[in-house]
């Protein structure tokens, strides 16, 4: 890694933008290897709602050299679970193998936070699950922490 000038960030060199509807095959193949299977309908019904709802919504993809090489989904709450503050929650994020460790989701992460701050947000919440340790690690170093909450789900 270079020196950086005074002024620069290490995620300058990572182009990020909206989210386009053709950008949906690419957004699949990339969270198909974290995902371990294709989640097509799931990131497609997110996508067409960051792109088409009134809500507040995000969906940035991030380039290399002019490729989609990453990806972020969130929206905003306005109160969830009797909680009447308004809350961010991170959906998905995903980095394709090769960008990784080229500050692809951190330049994610900080477009995301510029966005939300200029909202008045003052909280993003995300769901890890407890195997996805390099998940975990990548969070952990943006400044996340264990929320003071447990989630809790029941089969059925």
């Amino acid at each position: 890694m270079s020196e950086l000038r005074p002024g620069e960030m290490e995620t300058d060199s990572v182009a990020v933008r909206a989210l386009r509807g053709d950008d949906l095959d690419a957004v699949v193949r990339i969270d198909s290897v974290g995902a371990g299977q294709s989640r097509r309908e799931f990131l497609g019904r997110r996508l067409e709602a960051a792109l088409g709802d009134s809500g507040v919504r995000l969906a940035f993809g991030a380039e290399l050299e002019g490729d989609l090489v990453g990806f972020l989904l969130a929206a905003v709450h306005f109160g969830e679970f009797g909680t009447p503050v308004p809350t961010a929650v991170l959906d998905v994020v995903g980095v394709r193998p090769d960008a990784r460790g080229q500050n692809v989701g951190a330049a994610l992460l900080r477009q995301m936070e510029m966005q939300l701050r200029a909202l008045g947000i003052e909280e993003v919440r995300t769901e890890v699950g407890w195997e996805q340790l390099q998940l975990l690690g990548f969070f952990k170093s943006a400044g996340f922490e264990p929320a003071p909450r447990f989630c809790l789900h029941k089969r059925l």
